[in-house]
């Protein structure tokens, strides 16, 4: 069974839903997961838009989200999610906070990926490691990864 993250709340590639977004309550779309491979010891996500701040001119990739030593057992995350499950530790995003940060692109539609990464180690806790952080620390951990990508433009 391949390694797949999917969302009920939006499809790849399709359109976010504005309550997951600064136009809405801003809260963290559910996500799940399935074909964890065999010998993961513990899972990471990223949540980053490439498309910051103009899909037509790119120059920075934005970060919206940083979890990490997800137990391998966990297989989804719930909407809106408030309590992290047991272990997990959470890093930086680009708004120099723990926690989700939604979909607020100034302009144009932007491309939003949900990364899950399969990990061979429980990583030690990092602090609040910025996604360049804890890539560094995953590096010659990672199993395998998944990936959903979801889109977002403002209406207003």
């Amino acid at each position: 069974m391949p390694f797949m993250l999917d969302s009920p709340a939006f499809h790849a590639q399709g359109p976010i839903p504005a309550l997951y977004s600064c136009e809405g309550k801003d809260v963290s779309p559910p996500l799940a997961w399935s074909g964890v491979p065999s010998g993961t010891k513990s899972l990471a996500l990223i949540m980053d838009d490439p498309d910051a701040p103009d899909p037509a001119a790119p120059k920075m990739t934005w970060v919206h989200w940083v979890l990490y030593n997800l137990p391998v057992a966990t297989t989804e995350l719930a909407e809106d999610l408030q309590a992290l499950p047991p272990g997990t530790l959470q890093g930086l995003n680009d708004w120099k906070k723990t926690g989700y940060g939604g979909p607020c692109p100034p302009i144009g539609t932007h491309r939003y990926f949900h990364k899950l990464y399969a990990l061979d180690t429980v990583l030690p806790d990092l602090g609040q490691p910025t996604k360049a952080q804890l890539e560094s620390a995953m590096r010659g951990h990672v199993l395998a990864q998944a990936e959903l990508i979801g889109t977002y433009r403002k209406t207003r």
